[in-house]
């Protein structure tokens, strides 16, 4: 499928999506509560308006670009958090009053016409008070920044000279309309001060174009540690123009491993080391042409003495990497679900959700939780995080 035909489904989804979503909002808050005038033409206009607002944010966004755009995409991904709790409020209410109605043995006490609007109205400024209260923590949460996730990981391979090393593990920062060179410069600093050996990047590091975003990402190029910085794809990568990318990403002095491995030698002991393997995002095999995933290629003809880490974006990699004997996997994607109760549907489709996981006697995976967000600037149980991980050899 190309890129331009999956865009166009997407914007045909989301279109229909936001449609279908702001008229049963408009029936819970304005028609069913019976607003009186003129807040009810109020409401209403209010409604469309906003409505129109996200498709089109999202392709000025996209195609247009520019400073003045910013505002309108500010204002689009803050209502569609906002509106995401009103829908879970409502929607909730409405299953609570199918299932009374299934229960009860007679309708006549639903069905009388004061109580139903009591209800409706109840329902409605208690769901508007209730999101407004939460988008305001969340987008809080999100805005806060990174923190830092202190994490220790024992590997069977590793030598015991390496034993100690840190690992900086930056994932899913979506620089992009409401993430900048701020934004990225504050983070900058922030790994620096770890003074780590090795950064790695698993994927969805920008929203947008080469051109619209090389100067909010310049600041990646004072990253500094002993072996340098890497990175793999992400699903976003490839929305955002990924060849253009994979060319630019290497001034910036990241090395972008596709579907390859280098080895990371002790400098004491040149013949001791271990694999950082890196594999494309799935997602290529869709929209580029690239293959996609593939880790047995990545890690072909790897020393069965010598340990393997591997950089996949999406944490359903663990597979392939058992079957490759993978030491550890350092993924991200799943944003640890970024707003509840989100992720209970990424555990539909990803094995892992978020922190270290022991998936067989061989192979563990660590998920990071997103050191940015998607979308609406909000986070609900779950915090954005940069990982610092201290691997240690259990030959020591």
């Amino acid at each position: 499928m190309s890129q331009t035909l999956h865009m166009a489904l997407w914007g045909f989804m989301l279109t229909f999506v936001v449609a279908l979503t702001h008229y049963y909002l408009w029936a819970r808050l304005v028609r069913d509560p019976v607003l009186p005038q003129p807040w009810w033409a109020l409401a209403t206009a209010l409604l469309v308006i906003l409505a129109l607002v996200t498709p089109l944010s999202m392709v000025l966004g996209r195609f247009v670009g520019g400073p003045w755009t910013a505002p309108l995409v500010w204002v689009s991904f803050l209502w569609m958090g906002v509106a995401f709790f009103v829908l879970l409020g409502v929607g909730s209410a409405d299953l609570l009053r199918l299932g009374s109605k299934i229960w009860a043995s007679s309708g006549e006490v639903a069905q009388d016409p004061a109580r139903r609007l009591f209800f409706s109205r109840v329902v409605g400024g208690g769901a508007a008070a209730a999101a407004t209260l939460l988008g305001a923590v969340s987008v809080r949460a999100a805005l806060a920044g990174a923190r830092v996730a202190r994490v220790e990981v024992t590997l069977g391979r590793l030598p015991a000279s390496m034993d100690g090393i840190t690992l900086v593990q930056i994932s899913d920062l979506h620089v992009g309309p409401t993430i900048g060179r701020f934004d990225v410069k504050a983070l900058v600093r922030k790994v620096n001060g770890l003074n780590p050996d090795l950064v790695v990047i698993t994927g969805d590091l920008v929203d947008g174009s080469v051109a619209e975003l090389a100067a909010a990402v310049a600041p990646l190029a004072e990253l500094t540690s002993r072996w340098g910085t890497f990175f793999v794809t992400g699903n976003h990568e490839y929305y955002s123009g990924v060849a253009p990318w994979i060319a630019h990403l290497p001034s910036l002095g990241i090395r972008v491993l596709r579907n390859e491995r280098v080895f990371i030698a002790d400098p004491a002991d040149p013949d001791a080391g271990f694999y950082l393997a890196g594999v494309n995002d799935p997602t290529g095999r869709l929209l580029s042409g690239d293959g996609g995933s593939d880790v047995a290629a990545a890690c072909r003809d790897c020393e069965d003495e010598r340990e393997i880490i591997l950089l996949a974006h999406q944490p359903k990699a663990i597979h392939a990497a058992a079957a490759a004997k993978v030491g550890l996997v350092l993924a991200g994607h799943t944003h640890g679900g970024q707003i509840w109760p989100f992720g209970y549907l990424v555990r539909l489709t990803q094995p892992y959700m978020a922190g270290l996981y022991r998936h067989d006697p061989h192979t563990q995976i660590y998920v990071n939780r997103g050191t940015g967000y998607w979308g609406p600037p909000m986070r609900l149980g779950s915090t954005s995080e940069i990982t610092q991980m201290t691997v240690r050899s259990a030959r020591v």
